[in-house]
């Protein structure tokens, strides 16, 4: 059995001995590699299917499709996942007690995973719209499609700087975060006024108006997570909290 040591104990796993030079390599690994290893698998799992779930939400709502019951299923995987994240980051602290970049890593995959559990629930939440809203065919789709692509755009940029440790990423996810707040506020003061032609439309078809600004709303909320994602990746790399954290 190996013992229970701390993070920065190295232990030999390769002997290779060269008769003719006498010489011994020795390729020396931690004990909570292997733990950091397989919680990396799981946040890169959770990366994937996270964009997947929100890019079918997408294409759903673009085909004006209500099936909810694969991105369900995605959903339920992605807090699963988030759980097991948590429960393998509690064993690893309490085994190795690490230090510095390794303890900062497992404290902001425990953060990382839950926004990566929210991009599953809210494509659910965008799909559960469709299918209790009805039909939108007729629908003017323009600002809900403009607003997911930015939005899309922000979770792979996100998912890239977990990816690359690319600290720099932050500042374009605000920057972008921005846009998308601008978006849905001004689509929400328009309906509030009824002035403009968007509010007009709400009188002729509320089903429209009240089912794109749920669904801005969501991606409002898909776009602050990307967010919070490249807040971690900046804390992994520098160790300090993000500017515009």
């Amino acid at each position: 059995m190996i013992p229970q040591i701390k993070s920065h104990i190295y232990y030999c796993i390769l002997f290779i001995y060269i008769p003719s030079s006498t010489i011994i390599y020795c390729i020396l690994t931690r004990l909570i590699d292997t733990g950091l290893e397989r919680l990396t698998k799981i946040i890169m799992d959770m990366a994937e299917l996270s964009e997947m779930c929100v890019l079918n939400a997408i294409e759903l709502y673009e085909k004006g499709i209500a099936k909810r019951t694969q991105i369900f299923e995605w959903s339920e995987k992605l807090k699963v996942s988030q759980s097991k994240v948590s429960d393998l980051s509690t064993e690893l602290i309490m085994r190795y007690q690490p230090v510095a970049t390794d303890l900062r890593y497992i404290r902001s995959c425990m953060e990382i995973a839950y926004d990566f559990s929210r991009f599953g629930r809210y494509a659910y939440d965008i799909v559960e719209v469709l299918e209790t809203m009805g039909s939108f065919h007729k629908c003017d789709k323009s600002l809900v499609i403009e607003t997911s692509n930015l939005a899309f755009e922000m979770i792979r940029l996100s998912i890239n700087a977990l990816k690359t440790k690319e600290k720099e990423t932050v500042s374009k996810l605000y920057n972008m975060d921005n846009s998308i707040d601008a978006l849905y506020r001004n689509y929400l003061k328009d309906l509030i006024t009824l002035k403009t032609d968007s509010s007009d439309h709400l009188l002729k078809d509320p089903q429209c108006a009240i089912s794109a600004l749920m669904i801005l709303r969501y991606l409002e909320r898909i776009a602050d997570h990307a967010c919070y994602i490249g807040d971690s990746v900046y804390y992994i790399v520098t160790g300090q909290s993000s500017p515009r954290k």
